[in-house]
């Protein structure tokens, strides 16, 4: 047997280990009916698949990558399910960095359903209040139109011209009595309208923070970080302010996964997250684009002063001495590389960040531990 082959039973002996009690269970019991027969064979094609994509890809067998296998062949995540779909008949390998992108996009996509799917809901519910709204001013009007005639009518019964002045006043009584009973009612549903609203309003406002957050390095992701280019050039073009964004790549990234583990890798993103964030501020922003790359924005700066800030990080984090926690082993020089460009060298702010692109790709093949200016 290969060790593949052994792998792949020790991953679905861990991964099938229910089933396997499940089914002595039946043995020692009463025979299973066909229809645990039907549920334990669809596990097994479920096991052998998440099984046979982590092991023909080289995955690790880790907590990320066992929920992403199982929402992909398991129907939960389609999209996700699609591309590897996709890149299988192709003839590419799927790589750790790949799935990694692909997942959190397929995540962000998800957050962005929620968030429709609450617009849609508020807007249901204030057309609700706006129906209530409009009930309440319809009784209040039929209420003093009939009030307005009944005092008419009362005015001329006490001058002895219009029937009787008693069954005028009891007429009113019953009609106050019957627009309070309303005006109660319209008051309860106005006011559950108003609770159901506003109570609306703050899930949609956690689901676009939790939508434009990256939850590993608490930065804000692409989302936000499009939303937010789009905001500063505008602003930067009318006040005739320089503009620039930037990539940045941490270097050898794979080698830190393969030698030290994901959650190292996890551990070094996060320490370039926080040494990229300490130059941000109300005119300088950072996001993480996906897997190890991470984009700037530079408001009030041109490409020269925002190289020369970033020169400054990157020599600050190759200086660090890093060790993992776990094994105590040294992860050698962490380093990243950078590619800088003025927005306004460009048609619009996504061929700047193509340039950008472009640049940072230079200072890799350049040698890394560099930043480039396009």
């Amino acid at each position: 047997m290969s060790g593949s082959e052994k792998s792949g039973g020790l991953l679905r002996g861990l991964l099938g280990r229910r089933n396997a009690g499940e089914e002595q269970a039946a043995q020692v019991g009463a025979a299973p009916n066909r229809q645990n027969d039907i549920t334990r064979q669809g596990r097994r094609i479920l096991l052998d698949a998440i099984a046979d994509f982590l092991l023909d890809n080289e995955l690790g067998v880790t907590p990320d990558n066992l929920a992403a296998a199982h929402g992909a062949f398991s129907g939960r995540n389609p999209p996700l399910a699609r591309q590897i779909a996709a890149k299988s008949q192709a003839g590419e390998k799927i790589t750790q960095e790949w799935l990694d992108e692909v997942t959190a996009n397929c995540a962000a996509e998800q957050h962005d359903d929620a968030i429709d799917r609450l617009v849609g809901k508020l807007e249901e519910n204030l057309e609700a209040f706006a129906r209530t709204s409009k009930a309440a001013h319809s009784a209040t009007a039929e209420y003093s139109g009939q009030l307005e005639q009944h005092v008419q009518d009362l005015g001329q019964g006490v001058s002895g011209e219009n029937g009787d002045t008693g069954q005028i006043i009891s007429g009113l009584a019953e009609l106050a009595k019957a627009m309070a009973e309303k005006t109660r009612k319209l008051e309860q549903d106005m006011r559950r309208s108003e609770e159901e609203s506003e109570a609306m309003r703050r899930s949609l406002d956690r689901a676009k923070r939790d939508a434009e957050i990256d939850h590993l390095t608490g930065l804000p992701n692409r989302r936000a970080f499009e939303a937010l280019i789009d905001k500063h050039y505008r602003e930067a073009q009318a006040a005739i302010e320089p503009l620039s964004v930037a990539f940045c790549d941490i270097d050898h990234f794979k080698k830190v996964n393969d030698t030290h583990g994901h959650d190292a890798g996890d551990r070094v993103i996060k320490i370039i997250a926080e040494a990229l964030a300490k130059i941000s501020g109300d005119n300088c922003h950072v996001a993480r684009h996906g897997g190890e790359e991470f984009v700037m924005l530079f408001r009030g700066l041109a490409p020269a002063e925002a190289k020369a800030r970033l020169d400054s990080t990157r020599e600050e984090v190759a200086a660090r001495v890093l060790i993992n926690r776990k094994t105590e082993e040294p992860f050698g020089q962490i380093t990243f590389s950078g590619g800088v460009a003025s927005v306004f060298a460009h048609p619009d702010p996504r061929a700047a960040l193509s340039a950008a692109d472009e640049a940072l790709y230079k200072a890799k093949q350049a040698g890394r531990n560099q930043i480039i200016v396009a």
